[in-house]
This record gives structure tokens, C-alpha cells and sequence, in this order.
């Protein structure tokens, strides 16, 4: 079943990445299916994140979209916090049970982001002019920025998936800015993650070349595409069904499930 892990990679980084996220959520699920041991799991989802983070970064800066005032109190607080999680190891049957239901709670976020549609997206861009206001709360988005950051380092996500919809809820900008400022912010957190994990002494896992190949080319060609639209609501509910099942794996592993 590995000889599909660089296709399902590929794969989960052109959807994630279209939307700013690296894919975290999604590579943990794919090597949970294939019977990955958690020790790999979470460090391989670090460095994907960090490869795919960088290319959405670079794309979604180039065309204009970064608000650093937005940006810089969610890194500031969830940087620290992500690397005391990344150095924490948590036993394993309570690593799954914490990952289990990030990614349980991760595919019914994606389903009602997908639910919601583009009238949704639409109502929020209108309502940007009122986020500007909240660029000034750094203590409200250092809060938000700090329980994604531990949550990051905990269980290998970027936190991407938390932080889009909770600034679509707040109204903190236009979604494109949101999303440019959801790359970077994976990016700092994948890396601060993979430090603690490192502080703590456990080693980086060796990613195979055609893994890092696949996330570069779903990378690139997802972040390139941005607004991608009429086909992304369809796999992000195919996604979420993937999310689901590797919950239900993880969690009912205690009850011999």
C-alpha cells in the first residue's frame, strides 16, 4: 500500500494548498490508513508541512495578499507554544486519542466550510472593512495563535485548518489575505514544532524522494491555482470522509475497533 503514499500526498497537497493550508491534517490521515506508527507519523506530517507551507508562502505573497499586522501577533504567540508541544511526547495511546479527534473535529470544520459555499466566502469579503479593527486586538489573536500553536507541536498539523475558519468567523480580513497569512503561519509552526521534537531529542524521520516530489508538485500547482473553485468543494468532502475514517481508527484502536 506505501507504493500509493506519494500519489495520496501529491494529491492531499494540491487541495490544501489551493486554500493556503500545507495539508497536515490530510498526510496524517493517509499514512494513519496505511499503518504508519505514530512516532513516524507526526514528524514526516512536520516536514511536509514545511516544504508545501514554503511554496504557498512564496505564491501567496507574490500576488500581494500578506497582512503582516495580522500575521505577526498570531506567530509571535503560537511559535513558543508550538515548540513546547513538539517536545512534548505524549504516551501513545493518548498521542492517537489527542490526534484522533484533531482530525475528527478537522473533517466537520471542512464540511461545513464546504457546506457554507461561496456565498458564504462571498459575505466575508464584504465584511473585511470591519476586520480591520481586529488587526489591533494582538491579545485576542495571540490567544488564538497560541492554543493552534500547542496544538501544532502536540500532534504534528500546521493549525491551519483551526486558524482559517476561526478568522472567517472574526471577520479578520478578505479570505485570499486570510489565506496568506494561513501559510506562513503553518510554516513557522511546522518548523518551531519539529525544533521541540528535536530539543526533546527525537530525531527528523527520513522522507523518500518521490514523497517530497509529490508535495512539491501538489504544492506548486495548488498554490498556484489559489482560488480554485468548482471541484474543491466535491474533494473536500471526499477529504473529510478520509479525516473521518482515520479518526474512527485511531480512537476505536482502545476498544479493539
Amino acid at each position: 500500500m506505501h507504493d500509493i503514499l506519494p500519489l495520496a500526498i501529491g494529491l492531499v497537497a494540491l487541495l490544501y494548498a489551493s486554500v493556503g493550508h500545507a495539508g497536515a491534517t490530510g498526510y496524517i490521515a493517509v499514512m494513519t490508513l496505511l499503518g504508519m506508527p505514530a512516532a513516524t507519523v507526526r514528524p514526516t506530517a512536520l516536514v511536509l508541512n514545511v516544504i508545501v507551507a514554503t511554496i504557498a508562502t512564496a505564491e501567496f505573497f507574490r500576488a500581494g495578499h500578506f497582512r503582516p499586522r495580522l500575521f505577526g501577533p498570531l506567530a509571535v504567540a503560537s511559535v513558543p507554544c508550538a515548540f513546547l508541544g513538539g517536545a512534548v511526547t505524549l504516551p501513545t495511546a493518548a498521542f492517537e486519542a489527542v490526534l484522533g479527534g484533531v482530525l475528527l473535529a478537522s473533517a466537520v470544520q471542512i464540511i461545513r466550510n464546504s457546506l457554507r459555499g461561496t456565498a458564504a466566502l462571498a459575505t466575508h469579503e464584504q465584511a473585511s472593512g470591519a476586520g480591520n479593527a481586529w488587526q489591533g486586538r494582538a491579545v485576542s489573536l495571540g490567544a488564538i495563535g497560541g492554543g493552534i500553536g500547542l496544538l501544532s507541536g502536540l500532534t504534528g498539523v500546521g493549525g491551519g485548518v483551526f486558524l482559517t475558519p476561526s478568522l472567517l468567523a472574526l471577520q479578520a480580513a478578505p479570505v485570499k489575505n486570510i489565506a496568506a497569512i494561513t501559510a506562513p503561519f503553518i510554516l513557522v509552526n511546522s518548523l518551531a514544532g519539529l525544533a521541540g521534537g528535536l530539543f526533546a531529542g527525537r530525531p527528523l524521520q527520513s522522507v523518500s524522494l518521490p514523497v517530497i516530489a509529490a508535495a512539491v508538485l501538489g504544492g506548486a500547482i495548488g498554490s498556484h491555482w489559489g482560488a480554485f473553485r468548482l471541484p474543491v468543494r466535491t474533494l473536500r468532502l471526499l477529504m473529510a470522509g478520509v479525516l473521518v475514517f482515520a479518526s474512527v481508527k485511531l480512537l476505536g484502536r482502545p476498544l479493539g475497533l
